[in-house]
């Protein structure tokens, strides 16, 4: 074994987890995606705003149009071991960074969580971001540097970390 492989330096963590709905429109829709959105992470979210308008669907700039959560730690650990089993997870849901991102159609799939008439259904994006220890160099205020090629986590490594972290199959799309 070299000396690479046993660095603790150089395992994949999970930085953080993004939880997002987007509905839309303001009104009943945006504050029943915020009440499932709590419901489901145990954490109060934000709304996100329109960053421009679109005409076609009646979007302004400036609207609220979605709602989104940030989990860290434990909270976004808990919270992907409901989520990555019901995930179709491929080769293409991870970017050249190694951050993972997929969509969860329906909110009923997790625990608690039943169909109501007058609610509806609601889909969600997760996103994965993925790094090492020490990678917040090239985002530090004060002497930010870039990281080496070397210290970079790959799409191949992330794979790695998600398969063997939450048990799943990672689907190849070659």
């Amino acid at each position: 074994m070299s000396v690479q492989q046993t660095n603790s330096m150089r395992n994949p963590r999970i930085e953080k987890v993004v939880v997002h709905m987007g509905v839309g429109e303001a009104g009943k829709k945006l504050q029943n995606a915020e009440e499932i959105l709590n419901e489901i992470t145990g954490q109060h979210g934000i709304q996100t705003i329109s960053k421009s308008t679109i005409a076609d669907f009646g979007i302004r700039e400036g609207d609220p149009i979605g709602a989104k959560v940030t989990l860290r730690g434990e909270r976004a650990i808990n919270f992907l071991n409901t989520a990555i089993p019901h995930a179709n997870i491929s080769s293409r849901s991870f970017d050249a960074q190694g951050n993972l991102s997929f969509g969860i159609s329906e909110h009923i799939v997790f625990p608690g969580q039943d169909y109501n008439p007058n609610v509806g259904l609601y889909g969600l994006d997760v996103t994965i971001v993925l790094n090492r220890a020490g990678s917040r160099v090239k985002r530090r205020r004060h002497s930010p540097k870039s990281l080496p090629m070397s210290h970079r986590l790959t799409t191949e490594e992330s794979i790695n970390f998600i398969e063997s972290t939450f048990n799943v199959e990672v689907i190849s799309n070659e």
